[in-house]
């Protein structure tokens, strides 16, 4: 048996729910060869504990608080090219697993399949293989998407985080400071989706949000108290 074989794997596992994130470590680690050696609540704090840990795998949800798992999955992947990412997601939406898969996720694995999925993605991603979860696959085999989605996969993993938070009806300087960019790279952001979408406003940008269940999907569109 070779080294790379029986060496331990270790995880960064993020989630925005302790409680959730608890049960995950659980299962994880019952495997001899997983470890979960840290945990991110949100983008900002994976990013830093990646920095400081450099963990083999990290597993990360893609609804998360402020800059999304798939801003943080961006952000991972440009600090390091090697980095292996598990996105582990309720989301069914194939627009999402377009943009994880963009950004660089050897896998996408939703949360209602068998745990031992996530488990055999693990592995997979360690060996530097792809892999889907059965639904998303199936998805992905039958699923014609419609014109409208198709633009909407030509964006960028910015663009889209831009589009997201727009959605949530952020304004232009919340999401410059959410994402760390200048609020003129908002404004640009935000007139290159309209003219990709094929939209002339901001309520056909909402409509069409609300068609594709991006506004649904997000799990972001709860307003505070």
């Amino acid at each position: 048996m070779s080294q790379e074989a029986s060496s331990p794997i270790r995880i960064l596992l993020v989630d925005d729910h302790a409680i959730v994130r608890e049960g995950y470590r659980a299962l994880l680690q019952k495997q001899a060869r997983l470890t979960v050696v840290a945990e991110a609540a949100d983008g900002a704090e994976a990013y830093q504990l990646y920095r400081q840990h450099h963990p083999d795998i990290v597993v990360m949800d893609i609804s998360l608080p402020g800059q999304s798992g798939l801003k943080a999955l961006d952000r991972i992947r440009q600090l390091d090219a090697d980095a292996r990412i598990v996105v582990f997601s309720m989301h069914q939406n194939l627009v999402f697993v377009a943009q994880a898969r963009r950004a660089g996720a050897m896998a996408y694995i939703t949360k209602s399949s068998d745990p031992h999925m996530l488990i055999r993605a693990i592995f997979d991603a360690f060996e530097g293989k792809h892999s889907l979860s059965p639904d998303i696959a199936m998805a992905l085999a039958v699923e014609q998407p419609g014109e409208q989605q198709a633009l909407l996969e030509q964006l960028t993993v910015r663009e889209f985080e831009v589009l997201r938070l727009l959605l949530e009806t952020k304004t232009a300087q919340q999401i410059s400071e959410i994402l760390n960019i200048s609020p003129k790279t908002v404004a640009n952001a935000h007139y290159i989706i309209k003219r990709k979408l094929g939209v002339s406003s901001d309520i056909e940008l909402t409509r069409l949000g609300i068609r594709l269940q991006l506004v649904n999907l997000t799990d972001l569109t709860e307003e505070a108290d």
